[in-house]
This record gives structure tokens, C-alpha cells and sequence, in this order.
């Protein structure tokens, strides 16, 4: 696996307020709950309050990683854009930005950083901070290239409660926390331990990264794990859900590829809901399994509900894209219509039934297309895909079939989002929209 530290800036273009969250969602002993010296508030002093902090009136939320369930990055509120943008704030922050901010509650926009802090920003001001005690420093950790580590998925936003719910790390014990908190104060509503259980073998909490976007659906929140950068000690793929109408008490939802280790799910971009059907998709990565050895799950895209695999789909190559790390892992499924798009490391792209991954070997189509690495964004049966070499849009005929249909320059490589008649999307390496 493979992540880039991002910036411990936040930016926006003048364009509109819609385009502006475009823009950023390109960047970047416990007793479940932390105590209160563990965690504060901050209101900032001189500056906006919550009462005060505008609305995006006419443009519609953006409450999750690319803005919905189905991952689609599209903006479809975004009024035509007609003019170069052009930066109108910058603003700094505690601690790295790796998780996409969300835009909920009618306007009220959200970041947190690797400091296990959440803001609320109105423009370039706080309106408010919560920290939730100090981040986890890697020298503490078996290995990893983001230090320290905070919150580091994508938040998401349950409407029902009006709740905001982000993953922290924290010390002492190590420990992966959920939280919930009010989007309007910033204060805290639950706190929940959500590592996986301790009866399932193979996994050590320490070596468990939560990288990929949180997902609400179906009352539940998803909260997937892969490693950490590195690949070391003990730790398996798995997503653990926990219940949002009663989060302090239900018991969790988990699962665990069945792989004696590795196989982590931790794109970027998280699980991707099956709207109209049962479950959620998953990314899986490399597992132990190669040569000769027995199916593991790894590899792989899974469907998975009642806390169980329904269905999955990996290459006829996943024992030797195990053995050279060229899994799937690295990009978020994508949902076109009855079917489903996954690419990953090793330049391969597939199209799958959405109602019948497959199995081994089962896709519909193939093309050799990019390595690829974040999320995509769809506009009706257009896929626009990060690649390393290269932005690409790759249409999904109605056959299943792929066609490309153009390639940006090869160092425009960020996870693009579509608004107002355009693709955005970041030269990753000179920090340019």
C-alpha cells in the first residue's frame, strides 16, 4: 500500500461555494468514551460562532467521501463554471489533512486533521475546534509513513441524528475510537471503541489503519481497517459497523477477509453502497495466499451484508497480483448502472455484474488501463479514474465493455470530482488545481 502526506492547509477557489468544496474534497483502560480531559471544545475567540456561520443556500450537502453512498463525486448542484479559478482563502491547521472535509447540515463545513482535531470552518475562520487528545506518534507504532496518526477516513454525517461521526487513534491503550458530534457546537454526543473484537484472530490493533472512508447506510456506520504502510505485524482486512441508533450499546457488526493476513481495505475512498440492493462493495488487497494455496478472499471486490461475504469477484491472477502486491486494494469500487468498475495496481481494469461479481475469473470485461490509486467519479456511464500516469475518463458501454475515451497529462494524478461542466483534479505533485 501506498499514501502521500497532505497538507496541513486547507484552500478553496473563488468560483462558488458548491465549487469551493469541490475543490477541498480533492485534498486531502477505555470505557467507550473518551474522558473529558481527553477531549475539548474549542469555540474560537473573535471569529464566527456557530449561530453565525453562513449556509450554502441553493447548493445541495456534501456529507461523505466524494459527496454520496455510491461514491459518485459529482456535483450536480454546481451552476455552470466560466472563469479561471482563483484561491480566495488559505487556511492552517493542527495536523495533516488526509480525509476529504464534508459539507453538512445545510452549509456548515468540516475537515479534521492527524491531531484527532475536527473544525468547523465559515471561510478562512474557525467557528469551531474539538481535540480528542493526542494523535499516536509512529515510533509507537510496528510500522507506518504517517506520524502522527489521528483521524485520518473521511468522515460521515447521519442525518437522522444530525451526528457527524469521525475514527480517532489514540494511546494507551491503542485503541480506534468512533465519535459522534454535533456539526452546528462541535460537541460530543458518543464515544465507542471500534476496534475489531479480540476473538478474531491475527489482529493486533497497533497494526490496524483506518484509511477508508466512513460510510453511512442502513443506520449503520462502516468503518473499514487495512494496515499500515509497510505491511507489518499482525493485521487483517476488515469493516466493523456500528450501530447508529443505539452506538453506545449495540453490539458491532464486523468482518474479516479470511486470509491469515493482510488483505487490507483501505482505499481511500471506503465501501461504496449497493443503493437498490443488499450490502455494501469493498476493495480487498494482497493476502497471504499464493502458489498453490487455497482461496482467501483476497484480491478481491466482496458484497458484503449480515456480517458475511454474499458475493465477490478477483482476477485469475489474484495468487501471483498477491505475491507481487498489484491487488485491487488501491481504488474504491465504482457503481455504473447494473455494473461495477474496479481498477487497481496493476494496470488492469474490470467491469463486473453489479447482481453477479463473478467469482474468480468472472468479469464481463477487461482492459489494460492504469495503475490506479483514490476514488473515482461517475456522470452517468463515464467513469473518470486517478491514475498514476494520469487522469482517465473510460465510458461503460452498454455491453460492459470499456472505452477510453481521454487521457490527461500524466501528472494530473488526484481523485477527480465532477461540477459545473468540468472534471477537478489535482497535479498532486506541484500542488495545483
Amino acid at each position: 500500500m501506498s499514501m502521500t502526506r497532505h497538507s496541513k492547509y486547507l484552500a478553496a477557489c473563488g468560483l462558488t461555494a458548491a465549487a469551493a468544496l469541490v475543490t477541498s474534497s480533492l485534498s486531502v483502560a477505555d470505557s467507550n468514551a473518551l474522558t473529558p480531559a481527553a477531549s475539548s471544545v474549542q469555540p474560537a475567540a473573535a471569529v464566527h460562532t456557530a449561530a453565525q456561520a453562513p449556509a450554502a443556500t441553493g447548493y445541495a450537502d456534501w456529507t461523505t467521501y466524494h459527496g454520496n453512498n455510491l461514491r459518485t463525486g459529482n456535483a450536480t448542484t454546481l451552476k455552470q463554471v466560466g472563469r479561471q479559478p482563483t484561491q480566495v482563502w488559505s487556511i492552517g491547521l493542527d495536523g495533516a489533512v488526509y480525509g476529504s472535509p464534508i459539507v453538512v447540515d445545510k452549509g456548515h463545513k468540516l475537515v479534521a486533521t492527524e491531531n484527532n482535531s475536527v473544525y468547523e470552518l465559515a471561510g478562512n475562520k474557525v467557528v469551531w475546534k474539538h481535540n480528542f487528545g493526542a494523535p499516536v506518534p509512529t515510533s509507537s507504532l510496528p510500522c507506518g509513513n504517517i506520524n502522527p496518526l489521528g483521524i485520518t477516513g473521511t468522515m460521515a454525517y447521519d442525518a437522522k441524528t444530525a451526528t457527524v461521526v469521525a475514527v480517532v487513534e489514540r494511546s494507551n491503550p491503542f485503541r480506534h475510537v468512533a465519535v459522534g458530534l454535533n456539526p452546528l457546537t462541535g460537541a460530543q454526543k458518543w464515544f465507542r471503541t471500534v476496534d475489531v473484537p479480540s476473538s478474531v484472530g491475527g489482529i493486533i490493533p497497533q497494526a490496524m489503519q483506518q484509511r477508508g472512508a466512513l460510510l453511512v447506510s442502513g443506520r449503520t456506520v462502516f468503518i473499514a481497517y487495512g494496515g499500515l504502510a509497510g505491511d507489518c505485524s499482525s493485521y487483517r482486512g476488515s469493516v466493523v459497523g456500528l450501530s447508529l441508533d443505539a452506538p453506545s450499546s449495540a453490539a458491532l457488526w464486523h468482518y474479516t477477509v479470511p486470509t491469515s493476513r493482510e488483505a487490507g481495505i483501505w482505499a481511500a475512498a471506503g465501501p461504496a453502497e449497493n443503493t437498490g440492493g443488499t450490502g455494501i462493495f469493498v476493495a480487498v488487497g494482497n493476502g497471504a495466499t499464493a502458489g498453490t494455496g487455497v482461496y482467501d478472499l483476497s484480491d478481491s471486490i466482496i458484497r458484503l451484508a449480515y456480517q458475511k461475504a454474499l458475493d465477490s469477484f478477483s482476477p485469475s491472477t489474484w495468487r501471483s497480483d498477491n505475491a507481487s502486491d498489484l491487488d485491487l486494494g488501491s481504488q474504491g469500487p465504482t457503481v455504473v448502472g447494473s455494473y461495477l468498475f474496479i481498477a487497481g495496481k496493476s494496470g488492469t481494469a474490470y467491469v463486473l455484474r453489479r447482481n453477479n461479481l463473478g467469482g474468480i475469473g468472472g468479469q464481463v470485461s477487461q482492459a489494460s488501463l492504469c495503475k490506479s490509486f483514490g476514488g473515482t467519479a461517475v456522470v452517468a456511464n463515464v467513469v473518470y479514474v486517478p491514475c498514476t500516469d494520469g487522469v482517465r475518463a473510460v465510458r461503460i458501454n452498454s455491453n460492459g465493455s470499456l472505452t477510453v475515451l481521454w487521457h490527461a497529462a500524466s501528472s494530473i494524478t488526484g481523485s477527480p470530482v465532477y461540477g459545473g461542466g468540468y472534471v477537478f483534479a489535482l497535479d498532486t505533485g506541484a500542488g495545483t488545481l
